[in-house]
């Protein structure tokens, strides 16, 4: 997790890259991360699009933390929308009123304040660099997108599942989006170039360093847990195993996706290929997975749709 601390200045060296980013033009920054924008007008559409997109997913997951800690409006402060946000109905006023989840620990309220945070600024940020170009919050479910997730990974066996319920099951929330983060910006680097008066690949890199380092945080936390038991029949390494599973059926043919326990009972914190590479993957297999059904483009976390216009993105 960042601590700047350590930095001088008191600010990170990711955070000011997010500043000085929010202060530069969306032509400039858009150019700067595109490998032919500077000529293709075409391609800098695209990379508009491209920003839009994770636009989109950095919505839903700021909504997802900043909801667990209870400063959801700040999502509405930074050009979101928390009105647009569905919870359960049973989570209620704990969503902006500063208490979040009910008896959360302290070690992990930490975490997830320090990456509600961190997801909030990626919300700014790419606001900041598309400005008047930047697509608003669609719609987002918290509620009956996770039930549904819950019972298909599950088999039936695991119904009614509210991430906000209590530490252990807003973990399991958790670890449905950040495995997907990481392989979406992974997916994304070969549309950079490395432009060194900028630094706009070694940037990139950064933002996806974070997102890594979030997702090793929560296998990590799921694994420490690997044992409890979250029904009658299945225990927590069964539980991420099956969402891993589900993410797996929707978005291709391949094993890309993989749980926090390997066959043989060891550790398998960081997600990884043979060659200890991360995967990637396309704007249509994340969309696969958000949407909760291979080939859709609305439904799952996104009900009514991404906000914005997909169909090139997602045919690539």
């Amino acid at each position: 997790m960042s601590n700047d601390t350590n930095n001088p200045n008191g600010t990170s060296t990711r955070r000011k890259f997010l500043g000085m980013a929010g202060m530069m033009g969306a032509g400039a920054v858009l150019a700067g991360c595109s490998n032919v924008g500077a000529v293709d007008p075409a391609k800098r559409n695209l990379d508009a699009n491209i920003f839009n997109f994770a636009l989109n997913l950095e919505y839903l997951e700021a909504a997802f933390y900043l909801a667990a800690v209870g400063r959801l409006n700040e999502l509405t402060a930074a050009g979101g929308d928390a009105s647009k946000v569905k919870l359960p109905a049973t989570f209620g006023a704990n969503a902006t009123n500063g208490t979040g989840i009910a008896g959360m620990s302290a070690e992990v309220r930490q975490y997830a304040e320090e990456i509600a945070t961190d997801e909030l600024n990626h919300v700014k940020v790419i606001r900041s660099v598309l400005q008047s170009a930047a697509v608003s919050q669609p719609v987002i479910d918290l509620d009956a997108s996770f039930k549904a997730a819950g019972n298909a990974a599950s088999a039936g066996a695991i119904t009614g599942f509210d991430p906000y319920a209590n530490e252990l099951f807003f973990l399991h929330g958790a670890f449905v989006f950040e495995d997907v983060g990481v392989s979406a910006y992974k997916g994304a680097a070969r549309l950079l170039v490395d432009d060194t008066a900028n630094g706009n690949l070694e940037n990139a890199a950064g933002i996806l360093a974070v997102e890594a380092y979030h997702s090793g945080a929560i296998r990590t936390l799921l694994y420490q847990r690997r044992a409890t038991a979250v029904t009658s029949a299945l225990n927590v390494g069964q539980v991420v195993g099956a969402i891993s599973n589900l993410r797996d059926s929707v978005d291709g043919d391949d094993d890309r996706d993989q749980g926090i326990v390997n066959a043989d009972g060891s550790a398998n914190i960081v997600l990884a290929d043979a060659n200890s590479i991360a995967f990637s993957r396309t704007p249509r297999q994340v969309g696969n997975i958000v949407f909760l059904k291979a080939g859709a483009t609305s439904g799952g976390f996104f009900p009514n749709g991404l906000s914005g216009d997909f169909s090139l993105l997602l045919s690539l």
